[in-house]
Order: structure tokens, then sequence, then C-alpha cells
């Protein structure tokens, strides 16, 4: 029986076959240049000419952040052509630049339509929720924290993207913590009832609901406009990326409690990941890694450069210097960000994800925790 692209993942699909990315619509395309120029050097009367260098095709993560640009970007489009003496190399596009809504990622993965892509967690919470409760809203109050929990949630996270979605797990990204930017003052979480507040995640939306608060769901991209607007009052997003939105310059408070992080899965096609010279698959195996670390150490160090940026406290080399309040978290608040995690955003992460879920964190993010899950 063929298979059916459903109406909504048809569309996307539209929309990505007249992105810039069309060279990607199939795994196979990554060696389309390469093949073409072997056939031409067969015609009679062809000139020879060396064959190019194989060349891959990647979705990266959001556009115009440091992780993109100082780390993912030169990756691909330098650095792998110099590791492997200009044997290999990469182009690559910003994800939130590729024509397709962040939820179809993980599909267009399985499929190969893209072989080698970033896939948000908070965009597979309402068709794939098991697969973002590492970063839940209030779950992880420090890197420290969010590190164990990764740890520990990371096998199975591994295993089930490669048997039941054929997509191989090549590094887990971070972005830097994700903090309150709000126009008007506040001194504790208690005081944002009633606010509008920008959310990027049905989790995100949970913790505020749970606060009095009034989530608003908008894309990054949207947040300066949403703020002009007045359509929200508050927003939700990295310390450092919230300076290089300019935030600071229309908000007056920052509040330095993690709502949660942003983390990524970087993957490949399987069909794809099997079909690279194997060689190319050593090297990439090796140094994905460190890309990896690279991008965890320089999400801490721009959380802490973040929030010093927005304040004008402390060292600011890579953002604007700003006015802002920081409002201290409190006893009260982490209190207040423990009840919320356990009475509200857990649940209802079981509840949609099923019972199944609870003994999946009690066998992993709970052991290391100390949350208990019961099933909704």
């Amino acid at each position: 029986m063929p298979f059916i692209v459903p109406t909504m993942l048809r569309a996307s699909l539209t929309k990505f076959r007249h992105a810039c990315l069309r060279p990607l619509l199939a795994a196979g395309l990554l060696w389309a240049c390469a093949a073409a120029s072997t056939q031409a050097q067969n015609l009679p009367g062809a000139a020879a000419v060396p064959a190019p260098a194989l060349k891959l095709h990647i979705v990266g993560g959001l556009a115009g952040l440091n992780q993109y640009l100082r780390n993912e970007e030169p990756f691909w489009s330098r650095e792998l052509a110099r590791m492997s003496n200009g044997k290999y190399s990469a182009v690559i596009v910003p994800f939130d630049r590729a024509g397709v809504p962040g939820g179809d990622m993980l599909r267009l993965l399985q499929l190969g339509v893209v072989p080698f892509g970033t896939v948000l967690q908070s965009s597979l919470l309402a068709q794939y929720p098991q697969y973002a409760a590492t970063d839940l809203a209030g779950l992880s109050h420090d890197m420290t924290t969010l590190k164990k929990v990764v740890a520990a949630y990371r096998p199975y996270l591994e295993h089930d993207l490669r048997t039941q979605h054929k997509v191989v797990m090549l590094a887990l990204y971070v972005y830097p913590a994700q903090v309150l930017f709000c126009k008007n003052a506040f001194r504790q979480l208690a005081d944002l009832k009633g606010r509008r507040i920008r959310v990027a995640s049905s989790s995100q939306s949970d913790f505020f609901t749970a606060l009095g608060a009034q989530p608003v769901m908008t894309g990054f991209a949207q947040i300066m406009e949403n703020m002009a607007s007045g359509n929200t009052e508050c927003a939700v997003t990295g310390a450092m990326s919230g300076n290089t939105l300019g935030l600071h310059e229309v908000t007056g408070y920052i509040h330095t409690l993690p709502i949660s992080w942003g983390l990524a899965v970087f993957g490949a096609n399987q069909g794809a990941w099997d079909n690279l010279p194997p060689d190319l698959r050593a090297l990439l195996s090796h140094e994905l890694p460190k890309l990896e670390a690279a991008i965890w150490t320089e999400s801490e160090r721009e959380t802490a450069e973040g929030l010093q940026c927005n304040t004008d406290v402390g060292l600011c080399r890579l953002g604007r210097k700003g006015q802002m309040t920081p409002v201290v978290a409190t006893a009260a608040d982490e209190q207040f960000r423990r009840t919320i995690f356990s009475n509200t955003v857990l649940p209802k992460w079981l509840a949609r994800c099923g019972p199944v879920c609870a003994d999946l964190w009690q066998q992993t993010i709970g052991k290391v925790t100390g949350i208990e899950a019961k099933a909704p």
C-alpha cells in the first residue's frame, strides 16, 4: 500500500520544495552533484574534470543566535572541509528559515526529505510528548540539574528515535536559560498573576497558567512585534537572545530563574547516515560530540553574560548593555517553582503522554530529581 502524506504535512512539503533547501528533497541527492559530474566525464568528447567533494545539506538551529552563528554554521561551512582536507563539505540553513514548521521536522527526517536536521524538543510536545520530558518548564532550575536530567534520559531518547522513527541522534544541543523579561515591576513570581506573557511551548503555558498569568504562544521572531503592540507585557526567552532582539530596550525587569532551557536534537535519517562513506561517519561521530560540548559550555556562559548585559552588572562582551532591574529568585520562588512543576506541569505532561510515561519517568528523570510521577 503506498504511503499517503497527510494534508498538513503535504502543505509543509510544498512550502519546503519552494524554499532554498530544494537539494534536500531526498537523501540520495547528497551525491547528485558528484554523480552528475561522473556521468558527464563518461560522455564522448567530454573534458576530464575532477569530481567535486561530497557536500552534505544540513538544517541547523535558530537563525541569528550565537549557537548557530558561532558554533553550528562554522562547523559545517568551514571546519568539516578543513578536518577532511577538502574531501567533504556542507551547506547549512537555520531551521526557522527552511520553510517548514518545527513540528514537522522529525517526520521529515524520518521520511528522508531532510537527511540531517535539528528538532526543537518543545515542538514535539503535542505529537510526541515523550521526547520533550527533559525540558519541561520548571524542571531544571540550573545547568547542573539539567545535565543530570539529560544524562538520565538520553539512552531512552536515542534508542526510541532510532527504533520508532529511523532517526539517528547525533547530538543534543542546549540554548541558554529561558528567563522572564517584563515591562512593569514585580518582586516575585506570584506578582505575575493576570499578566500576558509570551511563551514558546505548551509546557511553559502550563507553568504560567498555574501562576494565574495569561500565556500567549508566539514564535521567537514575533516577540518584539507583540511587545510593541501590547499583546504581551512579558516574554520568556534566552537572556542573551532577548538582548539580541532588543528586549532590554522595551522592558525594565528580568527574573534570574530559568523557566526552561531549549533543548534540540540534531539527527540524521537512518538511510542517509548509513550511506555516508565510512570515514565521514567516523569523522562526524568523533567531532559532533565536541561540537555539542562546546555549545553546552557556551550556553552556560551566555546565560550568565546575558543577565549581565541586560542589567549592566558585570562583563558584557557579546551583547548590548541595558539598564534592566534584576529580580533575583527568592526562596519563595524556588518553592513556587517546585510546587507548580509537581502539581501542574508534570501531571499535564503525563496526561498528554499516557500511563506508560509515568514508569518511564520513574526509571529515568525521577531517579535523579527525586520527583515522583503518578499515572493520571
